[in-house]
């Protein structure tokens, strides 16, 4: 019963790198690998459990509570089918790097083009908070996504 109520209370956040990889200390480096924001306007939906590794990487991402509309648009419009093994060879390891969405397996990430009409006034530099792109954006992160698919 306990893990059901965790399971409802659990928010699926859209992280999305906006930043390049040039100077990028090596944890944090490690950090975004983890979460698989390989390259600039890539875009990953995760749940809250992940806030901390999100948080150390604030400086090159932005995120945000995504609905399901949203959700939908960006799976319909920008997933790329996984066509890669599911086992290996000896059938030992199992691979996961793969979401299902009605029986189709998808890419975790999304690649996202550069938002019509650019960032926020001030830039990819500055916080969100200070009219800027980076950082956490509560429900505005739809509009950005919008603008990206």
């Amino acid at each position: 019963m306990s893990e059901e109520k965790t399971e409802l209370n659990k928010k699926r956040l859209a992280v999305i790198r906006v930043r390049g990889q040039t100077g990028i200390k090596k944890d944090i480096k490690d950090t975004l690998k983890m979460l698989c924001l390989y390259r600039s306007n890539y875009c990953v939906v995760v749940d809250d459990s992940l806030l901390g590794m999100i948080k150390k990487a604030k400086d090159y991402v932005t995120w945000g509570e995504i609905d399901d509309e949203t959700y939908n648009l960006l799976v319909e419009k920008r997933g790329e089918e996984y066509k890669g093994r599911l086992t290996d060879s000896k059938k030992k390891i199992n691979y996961k790097k793969f979401i299902i969405v009605n029986n189709k397996k998808y890419k975790k990430y999304f690649r996202l083009s550069p938002p019509r009409g650019g960032f926020e006034r001030k830039g990819i530099k500055t916080p969100f908070t200070k009219s800027g792109a980076l950082g956490y954006r509560k429900e505005k992160i739809n509009e950005l996504i919008k603008k990206m698919v």
